[in-house]
């Protein structure tokens, strides 16, 4: 599959996306439903009321939830996809106990986006990570990163309001 952004729009996609606060309010969603705006800081108690708003207004601009009238933050179709997205990192990654065999899901997600980022360069894009050395995972373990890499690449194609915009200083 080929590339279509360069190593600084990838760069910036996965700064957003490697947010540990998007993805506690993306998969906090899908999980459970739209979050009615006066819940947010209750529903998600360790994020800071400041990391709590960037992330919503990332979260927005980046068009992965909507305010619903009467239903609170949701999100969107690229949102639900983003979720699905994450699920699948998490799953690889705890299948090989990744970065640890029991950390957080966010830190599971974190960890996988971090060893596919490199290959999303043009000049990288041959090899899904530099895992092998790293950790054995076996030719299974690399057909799954492999279809991790094509999930993320489709995932940004799809979204190139993710891959295009500024950095987000979403914590």
């Amino acid at each position: 599959m080929s590339i279509p952004f360069t190593p600084a729009e990838a760069h910036r996609a996965i700064e957003v996306l490697a947010s540990r606060s998007l993805i506690r309010l993306v998969t906090e969603i899908d999980d459970n439903g739209a979050i009615p705006p006066r819940r947010l800081a209750g529903t998600l108690p360790d994020l800071t009321t400041h990391q709590l708003r960037s992330t919503c207004e990332a979260a927005r601009a980046h068009s992965l939830v909507r305010v619903a009238p009467g239903a609170g933050l949701e999100l969107t179709d690229s949102g639900m996809e983003l979720a699905d997205l994450y699920d699948a990192l998490a799953r690889w990654a705890r299948r090989h106990s990744l970065p640890a065999a029991v950390c957080e899901f966010s830190s599971r997600i974190r960890h996988v986006l971090g060893l596919l980022a490199p290959s999303l360069t043009p000049g990288n894009a041959d090899r899904p990570a530099p895992l092998v050395d790293v950790h054995p995972i076996g030719t299974e373990g690399e057909a799954g990163l492999v279809r991790a890499r094509t999930l993320l690449i489709q995932w940004l194609a799809g979204n190139p309001q993710v891959v295009g915009a500024e950095p987000v200083r979403a914590a």
